[in-house]
Parts: C-alpha cells; sequence; structure tokens
C-alpha cells in the first residue's frame, strides 16, 4: 500500500512527452523555459512549456500572432552555446481583397533567453514587400503560478489566491498569494509602450515603410518574497551579462578536439549543457540535476556529476564539495530522513515544498551521498594536490565518516542499510529509488532495511579516500580507515558475490537474503577498486552479455529478472551515467575492450539525439538496424550526471591520472577507438599551470605529444 502511494506522489505523470523534439529548452540557474518551436508557450492544464523559477511555473502561456493569425515559421534553434532560442518567421496570408497581407511580406526574427529570475524576447521586424505595411502584433499570455510536483502530477485540494493580468502604469502584473505565505509576481515590460486589453494581451501597432525595420522586446521578471530580487534591466544589458557569465565559466572545462567532427560536438554540446546547469549559490557553483523535473541541487547528481568531470574540471568538484558540506545535517529530523552528518538529498523552493505537501525542502533521504561526498573529497586530493581545501572539510568529512558507522550499519553488521523514516519520503534510498527498483528474484520487493551492493563499494572508496587525506593531515585515523576498508572489502566479495549469477547481488534485505537479479549497480563496484580482478572479469563478462547490453549501453536490469521492463524507469532502461562509471571500472581493472564497447556505444546513440545531448535514460530495447535508441518520455534533459558522462568515457579510453602527488599525467596503457585518430586537449588544471597535449592513435598503440606543461610536471605514457 504505502509503495502505491510513493509512486502516485512521486512518479512523473506528464501527459505530454519531455523527448517531442518540437520541444525547446533554455535554462540559467533556477531560471529554465520550454517553448514549442515557434518560441510560444501553448497552455495545457497537463503540459510541460512554461517558463519557471525557483520551482514555480510563472508563465503558463505566450503566444504570439498576427493579426489574430499565428506566424509561419522558418527556422528554430538554440544557438550553439545554448544561450538563446533564436526563431525566423513569417506572416501567413492575411487581410481581404482591399487590404492583402501577402505571405512573405514580413520577416519576424524572434530571439528569446533567460537570465536567472527573468525571461527576455526581442522581434526583429523587417517589412520585405512592396507596399508599406500596417497591422497587430498580439501576445496572448498567462501565469498560472502551478507548483513543478503539480506539474509532474501531483494533485492538490486547495491553491492559493490570483489575480488577473493588470495594467501598473507602464508594467503588466500578475500575482499569486500561495499557501506558503509568500506572494510571486510576474511584471511584463515591453518597449514600445504596447497596448494591453485584458481580453486579448499585449498589442504592438506596428507601422513600417517599405524596406524599413523596427524592433520590439519583451521583459518577463519572476518575484518571490522567499527570494532574492533580481535588478530590472534592459535586454541588452542582460544578454551582455549572460554572455560575459558562460564565458568566465567556459574557462572552468579544459578544451577537447578530435579528429571526429561528430565526437567534438557531443564533447562541446556536452560541455555547454552541463555549464549551463552550474547554479550560483551561497558557496559557489554547484550543477543542478537537470531541467524540467530537478532543476535543483541533488547530493549524489552533484557529486557523481563532479565526479566525471574531475580531471578537466577540478574547481566545479571544489565548490560542490563546499556546497554540500555548507548543507550537511546537523541534527536527527525524522520528518526528513535527517542524521547529523548526511550529505542532503535535494533541496527544493516552491509552495508545496515550503508547505510541506512534499517533504523535499531540504530532504536527506539518500544512503549514497554521504559516502561519495568523501570519495569525491579524496579524488579532489589527489587530482590537485588541494590541501588546504581539503583540511577546511575535514570536519565535515570526519562527520560523514561517523554517520556511516553510527547512523549507516543499522544492524551493525558492517554493511550500510537504509530505511525511510519520513511519512512521504522515498522508499528506496539509492540511484535507483523508484518504489519498485530492488526487488528479489521472484519479482516481489525487498523488505527494508536494504543493503545496496554500490553503497557498500562507495563506503569502501570513502574510507580509502578519507585515509589519503588524514595521512596527509597527519592524523592517526588513517591507518584505522585502511584497515576498515580492507576488512570491509573482504567481507563484500564473500558476501555480495554471486558464482551462479556471475555478478554482485543487488542488495541484502532486513534478512540479509539476497536480491539475485542481474543489474547495472553490479558496475559501479568496478571504479571504486572494491570487486576482487577474478570477479571483476566475470561482471565484465555479464555486463556485456546480451541480457545486459542493449548496443546502446548496460540495462539497469537483466532480461531475465520478472521486472524487467525496458520502459522503466530503473527496471531495464539505459542510463548513460550509469554506463559511463561502469566503463571507468573497465578501465580500472584493464578490461579495455569492454570499456571501448561502451564508449562506442554511447557515441553511437548521441548521433541519433537531438543536438547529441545526452538524456537522463532512455529505454532499454535491443539495439536495431538503422535505428535510434527509443525515448523515454519524460526524461530530463540537458541532465547534469548524462552530459557528464562523455568526459568520463574519454577519460575511460586514455586511462589518464592525473596525480598532483607526482606532478605526473599519467596514460596507464590507453587506446583509443577506430574512428578517433586524433585528440588535443588544451588547458588541463595544475596549481603550477596548464598543460596542453596531443594523443595520436597509431596501428598498434597511442603517441603523447606534450604542447605546453609546467617543468615541474611530467607526462608519462605506459604502454
Amino acid at each position: 500500500m504505502e509503495a502505491k502511494l510513493i509512486m502516485d506522489e512521486f512518479s512523473i505523470a506528464s501527459k505530454e512527452s519531455y523527448q517531442n523534439k518540437d520541444l525547446r529548452v533554455l535554462n540559467e540557474s533556477d531560471t529554465f523555459a520550454i517553448f514549442d518551436s515557434h518560441g510560444d508557450i501553448n497552455f495545457d492544464h497537463d503540459g510541460i512549456q512554461g517558463i519557471y523559477y525557483g520551482g514555480t511555473r510563472y508563465i503558463s502561456r505566450l503566444v504570439l500572432g498576427i493579426e489574430g493569425a499565428r506566424p509561419t515559421i522558418l527556422s528554430s534553434n538554440i544557438r550553439e552555446n545554448n544561450d538563446m532560442l533564436s526563431v525566423d518567421m513569417t506572416n501567413p496570408n492575411l487581410g481581404s481583397d482591399e487590404s492583402f497581407f501577402a505571405q512573405g511580406q514580413l520577416h519576424i526574427k524572434r530571439n528569446t533567453f533567460v537570465k536567472n529570475g527573468a525571461c527576455y524576447t526581442k522581434l526583429m521586424l523587417y517589412n520585405f514587400g512592396k507596399t508599406n505595411l500596417e497591422t497587430r502584433l498580439i501576445v496572448r499570455m498567462d501565469a498560472d503560478f502551478k507548483d513543478i510536483f503539480e506539474i509532474r502530477g501531483s494533485t492538490r485540494s486547495n491553491r492559493g489566491d490570483s489575480s488577473l493580468f493588470r495594467a501598473v502604469d507602464d508594467e503588466f502584473v500578475k500575482t499569486y498569494n500561495g499557501l506558503d505565505g509568500v506572494e510571486r509576481e510576474v511584471v511584463v515590460k515591453t518597449t514600445p509602450q504596447a497596448e494591453f486589453i485584458e481580453s486579448q494581451g499585449i498589442i504592438f501597432n506596428v507601422s513600417l515603410l517599405r524596406g524599413e525595420i523596427t524592433q520590439l522586446t519583451m521583459a518577463f521578471y519572476f518575484r518571490s518574497d522567499d527570494a532574492e530580487e533580481h535588478e530590472e534591466i534592459s535586454y541588452e544589458q542582460s544578454l551582455s551579462e549572460l554572455e560575459h557569465d558562460m564565458s568566465k565559466e567556459r574557462e572552468l572545462m579544459g578544451n577537447i578536439f578530435t579528429s571526429n567532427e561528430q565526437f567534438t560536438h557531443w564533447l562541446n554540446r556536452s560541455k555547454t549543457d552541463l555549464l549551463s546547469l552550474l547554479a550560483r549559490t551561497s558557496t559557489g557553483l554547484y550543477p543542478y540535476a537537470g531541467v524540467p523535473w530537478y532543476n535543483t541541487a541533488f547530493g549524489r547528481d552533484g557529486i557523481l556529476t563532479a565526479y566525471e568531470t574531475l580531471w578537466i574540471a577540478p574547481d566545479i568538484t571544489r565548490q560542490s564539495l563546499e556546497f554540500l558540506a555548507a548543507h550537511q545535517a546537523t541534527e536527527l529530523d525524522p520528518k526528513r530522513d535527517a542524521e547529523p552528518g548526511k550529505i542532503l538529498h535535494e533541496t527544493r523552493k516552491g509552495e508545496m515544498a515550503n508547505t510541506g505537501e512534499v517533504p523535499f525542502s531540504l530532504y536527506y533521504g539518500t544512503i549514497d551521498a554521504t559516502p561519495l561526498f568523501i570519495m569525491l573529497a579524496g579524488a579532489y586530493f589527489e587530482r590537485t594536490g588541494d590541501l588546504e581545501t581539503c583540511k577546511k572539510l575535514w570536519p565535515s568529512l570526519e562527520k560523514a565518516l561517523n554517520w556511516i558507522d553510527e547512523y549507516g550499519d543499522l544492524d551493525g553488521d558492517g554493511f550500510v542499510e537504509y530505511q525511510h523514516k519520513a511519512e512521504n519520503g522515498l522508499t528506496n534510498q539509492g540511484w535507483k529509488d523508484s518504489f519498485d527498483s530492488i526487488s528479489y528474484d521472484n519479482g516481489d520487493l525487498a523488505e527494508a532495511p536494504i543493503a545496496l551492493c554500490e553503497v557498500q563499494a562507495y563506503v569502501y572508496a570513502a574510507k580509502k579516500s578519507a585515509s589519503k587525506i588524514a595521512k596527509s593531515l597527519k592524523f592517526e585515523v588513517a591507518n584505522k580507515l585502511d584497515t576498515e576498508a580492507e576488512e570491509l572489502k573482504v567481507k563484500f566479495n564473500e558476501t555480495f558475490w554471486d558464482e551462479e549469477m556471475r555478478c554482485f547481488v543487488l542488495a541484502l534485505d532486513a534478512n540479509k537474503k539476497p536480491c539475485r537479479v542481474k543489474n547495472s549497480n553490479a558496475g559501479h563496484t568496478l571504479f571504486t577498486g572494491i570487486a576482487t580482478q577474478e570477479n571483476a572479469e566475470k561482471l565484465a563478462a555479464t555486463l556485456t552479455s546480451v541480457e545486459m547490453f542493449t548496443g546502446w549501453g548496460i540495462r539497469t536490469l537483466g532480461l531475465d529478472a520478472p521486472r524487467y521492463n525496458p520502459m522503466s524507469y530503473h527496471n531495464g532502461s539505459v542510463w548513460p551515467h550509469d554506463v559511463a562509471l561502469i566503463a571507468e571500472g573497465f578501465s580500472q581493472y584493464d578490461l579495455q575492450p569492454q570499456a571501448l564497447k561502451l564508449v562506442t556505444a554511447m557515441f553511437d546513440a548521441s548521433l541519433f539525439l537531438d543536438m547529441q545531448r545526452m538524456p537522463e535514460l532512455f529505454c532499454g530495447f535491443a539495439r536495431r538496424d538503422g535505428e535510434g535508441p527509443t525515448s523515454y518520455p519524460v526524461a530530463c534533459s540537458p541532465q547534469a550526471w548524462s552530459v557528464g558522462a562523455v568526459f568520463m568515457f574519454f577519460k575511460a579510453c586514455l586511462k589518464i591520472n592525473i596525480e598532483a602527488s607526482t606532478k605526473t599525467v599519467l596514460f596507464n596503457k590507453p587506446s583509443l577507438p577506430d574512428y578517433l585518430d586524433y585528440i588535443r586537449i588544451d588547458n588541463i588544471y595544475t596549481a603550477d599551470g596548464s598543460i596542453d597535449l596531443e594523443i595520436n592513435r597509431h596501428k598498434s598503440d597511442v603517441g603523447i605529444v606534450v604542447n605546453k606543461k609546467p617543468d615541474s610536471w611530467s607526462v608519462v605514457i605506459v604502454k
């Protein structure tokens, strides 16, 4: 009964497929917008289109018309740097015999972008006709102030009070007084000043001589009592600031170019998408999980995104660690599944979070974010040698380690388990957190407390990571952590390995009964190093078999599992970040052919995807000749750990490790797929200066050319 409640309340039930290629997405920090190809927002109670800010849909309708008719679309594109939607349109045939307005006389260039707390549109009009032109542009608009969870499908018995749009001086305003006591308001300003008629909307009267051009702008400002007020600045100034911010953020990541234009485009598309998801917080930048459902900070998602990109963008990791430390739980609070030292699952803004209708305003219902936080800190220290930051983080790392031992291991068996305490919290608290994602080999759902296989691997890596930092800080706890990690490794391989399946079991239940289904979680054990070499080789064969490998990636659940469904969220679908972590694990165990198989599969998939943008997940159907992967209808896109995956795939090919302690860039038996002959990597960050490299694939090996490096650093290739 409880599982049904969780499914009904938190599953995504929007009827509009988010994978519709006619949709256009813009996002910047706490603001994102979903338009159709015209740049319009078509009102539909169950639809997803709109402009959102702070977890609330402010604009629910925005439709441009010429004398009541819809313009004819010529082209519609998101610019390559992801900052603007650019639409070219013209007029249809309009008017009567006396005032006939022929199709194609008026060119309408519509540019739209979002900047946190605002959205801007410029309409550039050019009269290509043989006569002068007089017409009206009408913009019909509305604001429903729906919470993102309402858009997802949650039902509410009550809502706050909303006004109508009204003209106030030179502005058009609509307000909403929420049940949380917060007043939200949308303010619209136009240049030149437009007319406003309540039954029609905003009206621009346009008069153009033959060959004349003019422009109109609309600015939408979103205000909320519980959010920082953003300055109301012009279209030009706001666009200039946005471009400056994006240029600065691009410096966070090194640049990668390859001999394969499509692969390079995948890299650049992913970089641009990732940077667009970096939100500015009080502690620095943090990667929001994804648009539209998760445009907020998630602990697990942010950590794994930072881990995927650490080698090429270490400062994203530093700022992410500082954000998570600042939001670490300090007390027991069952309503939020919070315990001292625990790292957050997610934080939400919006009316339903504020009222407690959903528990996610600051929610800690995750079992894996805490060990992953420690693990990421250790990887960051190894990559950068930044002992000063790690010293500042050490109190948080200590609290996280204490949480593992005091609160994570519920029954004292040496494994970390979860069981939710929040009445309406998440039932499952690993990365596969749907209510039905953990099951036995007969299809029944597992009984909590549940110990997931990958979580034990994260704990192992966390203790090894913390030990390295502790040794550098000369803390005595280092040896104890090493010993505990090695003991866990032995016990884990003895307890979780299933020789018949040639796979680690998905989980142990409350009675230590194993969930004997083939699963992708098991692959996460490899990038942590907890698996023995023998088990790793057997597991790699299982994960790349027909039962688990679709031709596009690895299924979350094997074909023979009773709950297998390729159209499910977690029981048979393919998740790019999941596949990337497994590929990295293969490379660490010198299983390069298997790693390259996954890299190639995901690259092939990208070629069928709109803009080569890797979505949150896609369906787990087997690959069919001449067809791309099957979309999952409500998958987030862009989604941080999915667009970050390509950088982990790249690392898995090159087997690159950047070791600050020895000031070495090490390529340990790298290999490249046959469609990558040449790679250039510029601006690999080190504390002593940047490194530029060229990598060439030869018939039997790989060669490295060093174009620039600090004198104190070495580049080493092991063949």
